[in-house]
């Protein structure tokens, strides 16, 4: 099992959709915000928009609050830039962190200080995007595919790259040029994702001892709970052991 989506269960078995959903909430009304900022209001002609959406629902963000974010974006838009850091953990395990930002100096400060704090340290930008690789990642829930087979070869056909299938959720890699038409083909199934974004997975990984890895899980935490960041991806291998230690 690839590390996306181990963390993608462990995320789930820890329960950090309902623990920290103050903090998804205001990291998908971001998106919405930048998306309309971008190319209007419609989702049908905004797939970003559209593809945040999609996300809302998947997080069971109430439709108004959706909508109220779609409203606010037209009439005030944010002034919110994209940022990203790249940076070295301990034991040289890498970072590279997602931001959406109104003050780029207080983010800075911010991830450098916990780079810091954490014995780590912030690189250049470009310094370690040789490590990731972009990939769509789409998460599905297993009771939307009446007939998995069926299901695996008509994505596969779309372009998928690879299928996870977990406990009670599909977990479908695709190509970044790719992401846009495997979605577009779910759609035509009527399948509706819990959850399609464009990741960072790191072409290789690094494993360590458990208690080094949980330090490493504990600042990963530190960055998301960040106003600023979006996603923050990292290259530590996430381990059978690892995992029920987080149980």
């Amino acid at each position: 099992m690839s590390g996306h989506s181990k963390w993608s269960t462990i995320k789930r078995k820890k329960g950090a959709i309902d623990s920290k959903r103050s903090n998804i909430f205001s990291r998908i009304i971001k998106e919405i915000t930048v998306a309309v900022k971008e190319s209007g209001s419609d989702p049908d002609g905004n797939p970003r928009l559209r593809l945040a959406i999609q996300n809302a629902k998947g997080a069971n963000m109430p439709k108004e609050n959706v909508q109220r974010a779609i409203s606010k974006a037209e009439k005030e838009p944010a002034n919110l830039n994209e940022v990203t850091f790249e940076g070295y953990g301990p034991n040289g395990v890498a970072f590279f962190i997602e931001c959406l930002t109104d003050n780029n100096k207080r983010t800075v400060s911010n991830i450098r200080n916990i780079f810091t704090k954490k014995g780590g340290t912030l690189g250049t930008n470009g310094s370690l995007s040789f490590i990731f690789d972009r990939k769509g990642i789409i998460a599905i829930a297993k009771a939307q595919i009446k007939d998995i087979e069926e299901f695996e070869l008509e994505i596969i056909d779309a372009g998928a790259e690879d299928i996870e299938n977990l406990d009670d959720v599909v977990i479908v890699t695709t190509a970044m040029e790719d992401f846009g038409k495997v979605r577009k083909k779910l759609e035509e199934m009527n399948i509706e994702a819990e959850n399609a974004e464009l990741k960072r997975i790191p072409n290789e990984t690094k494993k360590l001892e458990i208690e080094q890895a949980k330090k490493i899980l504990a600042m990963v935490d530190l960055f998301e709970d960040d106003d600023d960041v979006q996603n923050v991806f990292h290259n530590v291998e996430i381990t059978d052991e690892l995992m029920d230690a987080l149980e």
